[in-house]
């Protein structure tokens, strides 16, 4: 029987032109988006919250309100064909506030703004040479609000001498999707670790008091004043009740030019999220069992084993709750009863990957080994 003799230069042609290492480029490893989770896809909190933590729903986006008469709804909200603008571009999600009832008007210690704190080493280690004005990066995003006005942000220079760069959407048109690019050059006054602190910040904002705002120049570097983030805020948005203000599609990427945005797989993204907050279950579930301890009425403690599915960015706080048939928060004993409270439970752990967990039991009750409880671990920035 003849044989098909391939020759080393078809083949070396054949691999070449599949293009593998180009494919796979984009797949494993490549990341030019140094915004997590921009298209507000990922939301292990849940998707709707009026509380005050900064972290409530979308994750990696910190909602702060401060002085607020009545505290503003952060959800995420999913789009639909009628979003024109970004749902052509494939964006799904976006993260979006409905304002409170803010019946004493605009205060001068006022203010909501939304914010995504980046680990100083993803910026050293980007390529982006921050020290040189001939250095860009470039910021993009789109935004929607009920309110036609111009709203206000700016990047924020954590380490060193601090540093802000003011910056504006421009006027808005009400219920309308706008994209917003903004090309920020290097500075030699700005300094970045490389650690696993904040390293430069983006804040996007729907309203700040006069505490916090002035005159400074806008798409300029200068040192960091509180009182100086931004020029002075139209307060329309924030004295109009039930307002609404929504963004999606962040992305920050080196470069002079806004690219395509990144849009990256749900997996990929959820598991870049949990780096930072990860929930192990919900309350029907059965996630991690208690594997010893000397518990006893109060004076003890409990060890989980926990492996985080990411080492997280740094040793977490951890918080126990619902665990397998119990209707309300709690850790419960396998015969169903032994109940502690998730309140009065206090949990600990020594490093950001695999670790034992200890429950440390805080009330009378006593729980046994065996038992199923669930974890949040949180390392937020």
């Amino acid at each position: 029987m003849a044989l098909n003799v391939v020759s080393s230069d078809r083949l070396s042609t054949n691999v070449k032109s599949s293009n593998l290492a180009t494919g796979l480029s984009g797949k494993v490893g490549s990341s030019k988006n140094l915004i997590i989770n921009g298209a507000m896809n990922v939301a292990q909190r849940g998707t709707t919250s009026t509380g005050t933590d900064a972290y409530e729903t979308v994750d990696r986006f910190a909602c702060t309100f401060t002085g607020t008469d009545e505290t503003p709804t952060q959800a995420q909200h999913a789009l639909t064909s009628s979003d024109t603008g970004p749902w052509a571009k494939g964006f799904r999600n976006s993260l979006h506030l409905t304002n409170g009832n803010q019946t004493g008007g605009a205060g001068a210690a006022d203010r909501i703004l939304v914010a995504q704190y980046i680990e100083a080493q993803n910026i050293a280690n980007s390529g982006w040479d921050y020290t040189s004005a001939s250095s860009k990066i470039t910021l993009s995003f789109w935004v929607k609000s009920s309110v036609a006005q111009n709203f206000y942000g700016y990047i924020f220079s954590s380490d060193g001498t601090q540093q802000t760069y003011p910056i504006e959407t421009g006027s808005l048109s009400a219920d309308t999707w706008t994209k917003i690019t903004k090309t920020i050059p290097g500075n030699s006054n700005i300094t970045v670790d490389n650690n696993n602190g904040s390293g430069l910040s983006i804040y996007i904002i729907p309203f700040m008091g006069t505490d916090y705002t002035a005159t400074p120049t806008l798409n300029t570097w200068a040192a960091y004043a509180s009182g100086t983030r931004t020029p002075d805020n139209t307060s329309t948005w924030y004295t109009t009740n039930n307002s609404t203000f929504e963004i999606t599609g962040v992305q920050l990427e080196v470069g002079d030019t806004a690219t395509e945005f990144e849009h990256r797989e749900y997996g990929d993204e959820l598991l870049r999220c949990q780096r930072y907050f990860f929930v192990s279950g919900e309350s029907s579930d059965r996630t991690y069992q208690i594997c010893g301890g000397n518990g006893s009425n109060g004076t003890g403690y409990y060890v989980v084993n926990c492996p985080f599915p990411v080492t997280m960015r740094a040793q977490p706080t951890c918080e126990a709750f619902s665990s397998y048939g119990e209707g309300t928060a709690g850790l419960l004993g396998t015969n169903g009863s032994n109940r502690i409270a998730a309140s009065n439970t206090t949990m600990s752990t020594t490093n950001t990957s695999a670790t034992n967990v200890k429950v440390n039991d805080t009330t009378s009750d006593t729980l046994v080994a065996g038992a199923f409880l669930n974890i949040r671990a949180n390392a937020e920035l």
